[in-house]
């Protein structure tokens, strides 16, 4: 336990040194919140509802750092350990591979926190947003989001043969994510053949799902991107076990 509590602190200085995901994870949020209340300010997408733009936005915010962090940070990450032969050198410690690899998976998942916890703050205390659903069943749909964003991470960073390879995929994969899914432009606004495509996206089913039980809405065929999320995670985590390239 101690070796993994040290390696952890380790890895979590040396990725904080890099501050690439403090600032896509946790700064560029903020940002985009700042840019959003500039632009809509406290205005509603859709005429006659009681939650203002922030309220039906927030799910969507907290999926910046999740994209950041399960889309590009971690499978570069894994690469660039591949690359240097580090996952090879630690073979022959004690510290076995697949220790380091869940010490990253929280890492990532800590970036993650941080960020939804910094966002819920601001909004709470300087925007004055409520929630209108239950807390714990918007915290299931975030956690299941983000459990099921990093496999895909996983995945990638797992079986690309190389880290110029890996940075071509998370850029296919993180920018249409980070654009189109409602993480940064509103879902509502896009229009209706636009919204059909990205509804396919697992990030998008996340966003849905969070909006609902952030704002208390019904929730039509609730079953659909549970199981959606539940097996992108499973068929990820279960492709990058298998094919995972230790060198």
């Amino acid at each position: 336990m101690n070796c993994f509590i040290t390696l952890f602190k380790n890895e979590l200085k040396l990725n904080i040194r890099n501050m690439n995901m403090v600032i896509f994870s946790i700064i560029m949020p903020l940002i985009v919140l700042v840019i959003l209340i500039f632009i809509y300010g406290t205005e509603t997408l859709v005429e006659g509802t009681k939650y203002n733009f922030i309220e039906q936005s927030f799910g969507a915010l907290c999926t910046i750092s999740i994209c950041a962090s399960g889309l590009m940070g971690l499978p570069l990450l894994i690469s660039e350990y591949r690359e240097r032969k580090i996952l090879k050198h630690f073979q022959v410690t004690p510290v076995s591979p697949q220790k380091l690899l869940i010490i990253e998976f929280i890492i990532y998942v800590t970036y993650c926190v941080v960020s939804t916890l910094t966002l819920f703050l601001v909004s709470i205390l300087f925007l004055k947003i409520k929630i209108y659903g239950s807390l714990a069943t918007f915290l299931g749909s975030w956690i299941l989001t983000m459990v099921s964003t990093l496999s895909i991470g996983i995945m990638v960073g797992g079986i690309a043969k190389n880290t110029k390879s890996v940075s071509v995929i998370a850029s296919i994969l993180y920018f249409p994510a980070l654009i189109f899914s409602g993480a940064t432009l509103p879902f509502e606004i896009m229009p209706n053949v636009v919204q059909k495509i990205i509804s396919y996206f697992p990030i998008t089913q996340g966003i849905q799902l969070m909006k609902a039980t952030f704002l208390g809405l019904p929730i039509e065929n609730i079953k659909l991107p549970i199981i959606f999320m539940v097996a992108t995670t499973l068929i990820c985590f279960s492709i990058a076990i298998k094919f995972f390239r230790w060198e």
